[in-house]
């Protein structure tokens, strides 16, 4: 995907996390380009990417409806990740890195590094943290040699915030968004450290920790559902 795809996709995330896009809206390419300022092409992706992620239901007719998501559904998910990503680091671990697998991954650490030792983010940095970020599992998925953990993880990636690739940023709040992302890329040094000294008990609970961190959402959606029950506690009060 392109950056201003994955910057519409981003962008559309966040929306629906927040609550500017509720459940059951209905959503459609047009007014939704106009909204963000952008053609209709990565606005028609991100539908598509959302939809696959379990965050937008395909209408029979033309558009998309937003998906109630719950608290729950979105923790179980992102739990189901961290035991399978965990579990590659642990295989990884216990196998030994190659040369060209350590080389990688060192690769990923020194570009996030300097993302995050400047002390602040733009959004530039986020979008690379983000492609580096996906790297960084993605080797540690195909270097556990297990391709059950593969095929499980993309069965779950059809469910809301389950992929590691389904980040959302808070672009009003850069700075709480670069504490969030440098604490998750120094859980990157940590779990590379281990799997490097060969430390399968240590990697695998610091990359299920790791996806913990993603919680945050599950968070936000009961926040939602709060939000909600109170409007609808004042409706019937007021009535």
């Amino acid at each position: 995907m392109s950056k201003a795809g994955q910057k519409v996709l981003s962008s559309l995330r966040q929306m629906i996390i927040s609550g500017e896009l509720k459940a059951g809206e209905r959503v459609a390419e047009i007014p939704t380009a106009e909204r963000l300022g952008v053609s209709r092409t990565p606005v028609r992706i991100a539908f598509r990417a959302l939809e696959q992620e379990g965050l937008l239901i395909k209408l029979e007719r033309r558009g998309y409806r937003v998906r109630k998501v719950s608290p729950d559904e979105v923790s179980g998910a992102i739990e189901v990740r961290g035991v399978l990503e965990g579990l590659a680091a642990r295989l990884l671990a216990e196998r030994g890195l190659s040369l060209a697998q350590r080389e990688a991954l060192l690769e990923c650490l020194v570009q996030g590094d300097e993302l995050f030792d400047k002390g602040y983010v733009t959004e530039e940095d986020l979008e690379l943290y983000h492609d580096l970020n996906h790297r960084f599992h993605r080797i540690i998925i195909d270097a556990s040699h297990n391709p059950a953990i593969t095929v499980a993880l993309q069965r779950n990636e059809h469910l809301p915030f389950a992929s590691v690739s389904s980040l959302a940023i808070d672009r009003n709040n850069l700075k709480g968004e670069y504490r969030r992302f440098s604490f998750a890329h120094m859980q990157h040094h940590a779990v590379f450290d281990a799997i490097d000294r060969g430390q399968g008990a240590r990697a695998e609970a610091i990359m299920r920790e790791h996806a913990n961190a993603t919680l945050r959402y599950a968070d936000l959606f009961a926040s939602q559902n709060e939000d909600d029950l109170q409007l609808r506690l004042i409706g019937l009060v007021v009535e």
